[in-house]
């Protein structure tokens, strides 16, 4: 099993008592995080217990009552550590995490998953303030895709110049990266045509499950609007334009564009204000948190240079680089009435306007921007800095744990 980025953040709050709570999309990589995790612990000859609460024997007794559990593992003085995986899937799960926080945590320290925070929303009916620490698992970043490959010769030059031997080999794997996207399966297989039957499998029955378990009736129309997202990647999201368009009533586009936010196959980010409560009534941006996803759902695995959708491809692919190393609430947008527009606002600090070729930027167009906003530096970035990153070793995702 490969490491990945998100355990230098768990690390710290592994001894702490508090519920160690894992969300991300199906076939993320989620149960793989947790046998790490539940070896990281054994190493230092911990007791630890891994169940799959799948298992409807697991699930029923659980269900019964949270005390149960010591029907399933041995109750002990010592400290032991428990791998739940799918927490969703219990009736109460909330319930069943509050009892032992409450009741069992100096005995008990409990790490779970759960496929989508919409379950998690939907189910937790106590918000467990103060007794959890939530962490979002994604796909695979760049550095942990040349993990996946055995890359271990370029990996070595992270934040160093990579020799030009290896660059032909580094950028071949970063046009990989970005057409079939990060999710772990993909990238353990080499042949492009099994890939894209994984994504395919990975749509059609994945995505199909969040469908059904959200209460979704119509998957045919939940498809339309994901392949009408797909198409308009980078742009605003009009809710009552996609009701026009799909002949769907507003309030169940508006379910719609939940589920696929909360099923993590999507991401929205709003638009930058100095005022903030006017970031949360304007319109937000769209961006594919897989991109192998995006372009199965466009029938296009096309190299992104050889693409009409170039612009907004590499839009999503910067959205992904960002994401790696920042919160989804600090990436934001700025863009007017009269549509001046800048791509990205980081952390309120740094702005980024991303264009495939060097030549399609204007530099006056955002003379506006950068005379109300002269404190945030403002950079312009095309598809071959991104590669000269690369071949300087800037790969994003570098793992400390």
């Amino acid at each position: 099993m490969f490491k990945r980025n998100i355990l230098s953040e768990i690390k710290p709050f592994l001894e702490k008592d508090q519920i160690i709570m894992i969300t991300g999309a199906r076939q993320v990589g989620k149960t793989s995080l947790l046998f790490i995790l539940k070896k990281y612990f054994e190493q230092k000859q911990k007791k630890c217990f891994y169940l799959n609460l799948e298992n409807p024997e697991y699930k029923n007794a659980l269900n019964q009552h949270p005390q149960n559990i010591f029907e399933i593992i041995p109750k002990t003085k010592t400290k032991q550590y428990i791998f739940l995986d799918e927490a969703q899937y219990l009736d109460n799960p909330s319930n069943f995490l509050k009892f032992h926080f409450d009741e069992n945590r100096k005995n008990l320290k409990i790490i779970t998953t759960g496929s989508s925070a919409f379950y998690l929303d939907k189910k937790f009916k106590d918000s467990l303030a103060g007794r959890k620490f939530i962490f979002e698992l994604y796909g695979l970043n760049f550095y942990e895709f040349l993990t996946f490959k055995n890359q271990e010769n370029i990996k070595q030059y992270f934040n160093k110049p990579v020799p030009k031997i290896y660059h032909n080999d580094l950028i071949k794997f970063w046009k990989e990266y970005i057409t079939f996207g990060s999710y772990p399966e993909v990238a353990l297989n080499d042949d492009e045509e099994i890939k894209k039957k994984i994504i395919e499998g990975l749509a059609l029955s994945y995505i199909k499950k969040d469908i059904y378990e959200s209460g979704i009736k119509n998957s045919e129309k939940y498809f339309q609007v994901l392949k009408l997202l797909a198409m308009q990647t980078g742009q605003l999201v009009n809710a009552n334009q996609l009701a026009n368009i799909t002949k769907l009533s507003l309030q169940t586009i508006e379910n719609y564009l939940f589920t696929m936010q909360k099923s993590y196959h999507l991401a929205f980010i709003k638009p930058f204000y100095q005022n903030l409560k006017k970031e949360l009534i304007k319109m937000p941006k769209v961006y594919f948190l897989d991109l192998g996803l995006r372009n199965y759902l466009l029938n296009n695995f096309n190299f992104i240079g050889k693409r009409m959708d170039s612009g907004q491809y590499l839009e999503n692919v910067m959205f992904l680089r960002f994401l790696t190393n920042n919160k989804l609430n600090n990436i934001n947008f700025w863009r007017t009435q009269n549509k001046n527009e800048v791509d990205f606002i980081i952390n309120r600090r740094r702005a980024f306007e991303i264009k495939f070729n060097k030549n399609k930027f204007t530099v006056s167009k955002y003379k506006i921007f950068q005379k109300k906003y002269s404190d945030i530096k403002l950079n312009f970035i095309c598809y071959d800095d991104i590669v000269d990153d690369l071949k300087n070793g800037k790969f994003d995702g570098f793992i400390t744990l």
